[in-house]
């Protein structure tokens, strides 16, 4: 069983920055890893569970939840505000006789397909919100 710990990410800017996502908690099966502005509001957290259902599969999901927040001025005092929140979850679903060896080669395409600068196709589908024809 992995220990909880903290990931760092890097993200799409030129040069690209890491960003540090610190635990936070782990309550009713589910982790969660925060990038900590100092904002609670405008925290940048993952989230990962994994859950059995009674017919043997197995789904560990993996979600993110970005907000976009900026200050805003109401009778002259500022206070930070939620402009709007980015979301992206993985949900995988294995059967409880996949081996480790379907699940790696299943999570190693899906990081592949996510990334944009290697496969312009899912690139301009995710990044540009282009349509596939």
């Amino acid at each position: 069983m992995p220990q909880l710990q903290p990931v760092v990410l890097k993200d799409a800017a030129n040069p690209q920055v890491e960003h540090s996502f610190k635990p936070r908690e782990i309550s009713g099966g589910v982790t969660t890893l925060v990038e900590s502005t100092g904002i609670p509001l405008a925290d940048r957290r993952i989230t990962m569970s994994l859950t059995r259902n009674s017919n043997g599969r197995i789904k560990p999901v993996i979600k993110f939840t970005f907000p976009v927040v900026d200050d805003a001025v109401v009778n002259g005092v500022s206070r930070p505000t939620v402009l709007r929140t980015n979301y992206a979850e993985v949900n995988f679903n294995f059967d409880s006789s996949s081996t480790a060896r379907e699940r790696d080669d299943l999570a190693t395409m899906v990081k592949e397909i996510l990334s944009g600068t290697s496969n312009p196709m899912a690139g301009g589908f995710i990044v540009n919100l282009e349509g596939i024809y």
